[in-house]
């Protein structure tokens, strides 16, 4: 087998390469870079002969004082990763970011490993004999993603692990609705009776969710700096927003969205909806701590998923959870309210480092840790 070709590619080839895909992350789309403006961007594409047969944003991290750099494709690169020949691929990308100065490159390759039904994920929360959804046995184990783990692995990259919580990166577990070939009524029928009555009660109640524009991103940013507060995380600022809509919006026009639900013109929740191909995503949600008897929250996912739907989407993608099963855990509730939707917990290969400069990976990994 020939080595491939690494090189940079222009914008407009990278965002037609992904635009032929049925699913590519958001996270690996050329207006994702600009969303990342504090790292540098390039857009590369792997070349067997003349034809280009995988893309990738990478993302350069400069450490201080010295020109080294961490390489970075979040959930990617998007290409073929049951080619027999992924591990030329793989030493292609290491070599192209060598010669640009990184002393490690890390991806999340898109490739799952495992599933479990909403049902299954219920069951082992009421049984309390599993801690961890990697305790339960899976209801499906994906070939393509033990095959990428044993290339990982032979080819010298290492997997980030954690020891609680979400991932330090993008999230190796995530909760997602299969919508190929449902109708409204199929998916809704496939919620629990909870969900069910939520979502009729807010709308017996009036709660009324609309698409909103990038105009109306100070309602969200302020109920989502409430959701912060109230939960105990770091907010994004607005500018961040701002910047995610009007680069995604200029890639392309339905490539992300604003939704509001309200009651009695009182904003009770806010999210955010983005798409890729056939793959559309809650990115980020707020909800009020008045009026939570509105269900405000079940009303606005409702409405996202059947535009999904609309949209031709085979998949709507509620994003991470955590691996807890624990229902003294604080992030359970997370889990019970996404497994209500009737989906499916998958698990991702994750996030992986390539050492290029074991010296500098060492210290850097040293002071990761330590952080």
């Amino acid at each position: 087998m020939t080595p491939f070709v690494v090189r940079t590619i222009s914008t407009a080839e990278h965002l037609d390469f992904v635009n032929a895909q049925p699913s590519a992350s958001f996270l690996q789309t050329p207006a994702w870079g600009e969303v990342k403006s504090e790292w540098q961007r390039e857009s590369i594409g792997w070349y067997d002969g003349d034809a280009l047969v995988g893309v990738g944003l990478v993302l350069y991290r400069q450490l201080p004082k010295i020109r080294r750099y961490l390489a970075y494709l979040p959930e990617g690169p998007v290409l073929d990763w049951s080619r027999p020949d992924l591990p030329l691929l793989l030493d292609a990308l290491a070599t192209l970011c060598r010669a640009k100065g990184a002393f490690a490159v890390r991806m999340g390759p898109p490739v799952a490993l495992r599933s479990w039904s909403a049902d299954a994920v219920k069951k082992a929360i009421a049984d309390n004999g599993s801690r961890r959804l990697s305790d339960v046995p899976a209801d499906e184990r994906m070939q393509t993603g033990q095959a990428v783990v044993g290339v990982l692995r032979s080819g010298g990259w290492r997997p980030l692990t954690t020891d609680s919580g979400f991932a330090a990166g993008q999230p190796q577990f995530v909760f997602q609705i299969p919508l190929a070939g449902r109708t409204p009524d199929e998916v809704l029928a496939g919620m629990n009776q909870l969900w069910r009555r939520n979502i009729k009660k807010a709308d017996k109640l009036g709660v009324v969710v609309t698409q909103g524009n990038a105009d109306e991103l100070n309602s969200f940013h302020d109920l989502y700096a409430e959701t912060a507060q109230r939960d105990g995380f770091t907010p994004r600022p607005h500018s961040y927003f701002e910047q995610m809509f009007a680069a995604l919006l200029a890639e392309d026009p339905d490539r992300i969205r604003l939704y509001l639900a309200r009651h009695e013109g009182d904003l009770v929740a806010a999210t955010i909806w983005v798409k890729v191909g056939r793959h559309t995503w809650y990115s980020y949600g707020a909800s009020s701590a008045a009026k939570r008897e509105v269900r405000g929250s079940n009303a606005i996912q409702w409405r996202m998923i059947r535009d999904s739907i609309d949209a031709g989407a085979d998949v709507y993608d509620l994003r991470g959870i955590t691996e807890t099963l624990d229902s003294n855990d604080p992030h359970i509730g997370l889990i019970q309210f996404k497994v209500g939707t009737g989906g499916r917990a998958v698990e991702y290969v994750g996030e992986w480092d390539l050492p290029l400069n074991r010296v500098i990976y060492k210290a850097f990994d040293t002071y990761m840790r330590r952080r």
